[in-house]
């Protein structure tokens, strides 16, 4: 049983139709489905998203399991909108919606037919959710705008890694669930504004402007200090103590002890009182400045315990402390399992499947998962007839002619 299993969802009452494909757009429609939005997964008809075909399989089946998280609580359409039929159904079901989340390259959508002015004609509420690389308008809106490229050109990829070495990338396609996120986010806005003025209006959610916004002051220090922020490694220059340092077991210890008062509290439980007081480490500018030092002191001390008895010596003090989580970590964890961070949700063969829950949490109307994602063109048939009418003889035509 998960968390609030059989409490109202906060978004039941609004229709989604998610276009696209890959990560950006569908982990938006993800977000709202994990609250209850009713979500539509276009796809074409034969093939479906790509995500389908993405990360690790299942050692059983076969089959991906990432389609399983990306596309969980929404239902599947296949419709081919690139033949004119398509366009027309989309155009119909669109009048039926609230959101319409798409991400492809900006025009796309105006040349099927589809754009934000022809399908609000019909449905002056709609909101539309674009999301792209670079944006609908500029020099670069038309360029193909993968995470990796935007990541780049937002700023993270400089500031990652090491000094001494290339730039690097996270491991998780951040730039793509940062612009799915604050698509979510203008989605909700803009909603809120229909509800003022009766009419929707367009998001514009780019993947470069996503990993931007999240890039702190490092725009103003170039421009009125004149310093580029470089790659520090572990820790953040300035910052100290902010480490990973090595423990007795040979596994690391994440300590974040920069505020004056938890530095104190870390040099007693270290049983080296007198440090906080130290000209070199008693303010947040000097520690700053002695970083390398202090972070030899921090490391000669965690090497004689091992990891966990470093986290729960710190845990004691009020010293923040973590160990560096894995899978099966995140899996063991008593916190994790205590909030139901990890949720386990049946898998189409009815097996249970773990993946991360739905957050943040709500108190009164939380999201949850409620099916894993569906089966390509799995709700086709319910959809078209409880929307649009549509017969079996329709349906038959319409998967005749490939339209489905």
């Amino acid at each position: 049983m998960t968390r609030h299993a059989h409490s109202p969802v906060p978004l039941s009452d609004i229709k989604v139709i998610e276009l696209g494909q890959l990560i950006a757009g569908p982990y938006c429609g993800q977000v709202l489905a994990d609250f209850g939005a009713q979500v539509i997964k276009v796809e074409p008809p034969g093939k479906g998203d790509a995500m389908r075909q993405w990360g690790e399989a299942d050692r059983d089946t076969g089959e991906p399991l990432w389609w399983n998280v990306i596309a969980r609580n929404k239902q599947s359409l296949t419709l081919d909108l690139r033949q004119p039929r398509g366009q027309s159904l989309l155009r119909e079901l669109a009048r039926e919606a609230d959101v319409v989340i798409e991400n492809f390259r900006p025009g796309t959508m105006e040349r099927w037919g589809l754009g934000y002015e022809t399908l609000s004609q019909d449905n002056p509420g709609l909101v539309m959710v674009r999301v792209t690389g670079f944006g609908q308008d500029g020099p670069y809106a038309s360029r193909a705008g993968f995470a990796s490229v935007c990541e780049a050109m937002g700023g993270l990829r400089y500031v990652s890694g090491y000094p001494d070495r290339p730039p690097v990338r996270v491991g998780i396609s951040l730039g793509d669930t940062l612009a799915g996120l604050h698509a979510a986010l203008g989605a909700m806005m803009a909603l809120h504004q229909r509800a003022r003025s009766g009419r929707g209006q367009i998001v514009d959610s780019s993947i470069f402007e996503s990993v931007l916004a999240m890039m702190e002051s490092l725009v103003p220090e170039y421009a009125r200090a004149g310093k580029v922020r470089e790659r520090s490694g572990s820790f953040l220059p300035k910052i100290a103590p902010s480490n990973a340092y090595p423990a007795r077991d040979s596994r690391d210890v994440v300590i974040g002890a920069n505020q004056d008062t938890v530095f104190r509290r870390l040099c007693k439980a270290m049983g080296q009182p007198t440090l906080a007081d130290h000209p070199d480490y008693a303010t947040h500018r000097a520690r700053g400045e002695h970083q390398q030092s202090i972070d030899e002191l921090i490391a000669a001390w965690t090497r004689q315990h091992d990891a966990q008895q470093v986290v729960d010596i710190l845990a004691e003090a009020g010293v923040p402390a973590g160990l560096v989580y894995r899978a099966p970590d995140m899996l063991a964890d008593p916190h994790f399992r205590a909030r139901e961070s990890i949720v386990e949700v049946p898998d189409r063969d009815g097996r249970p499947l773990p993946m991360q829950n739905v957050f943040p949490q709500l108190s009164s109307t939380p999201g949850r998962v409620r099916r894993v994602g569906p089966a390509l063109g799995e709700h086709t048939d319910a959809i078209l007839a409880d929307w649009l009418g549509c017969d079996a003889a329709t349906l038959e035509a319409l998967r005749r002619d490939q339209v489905i």
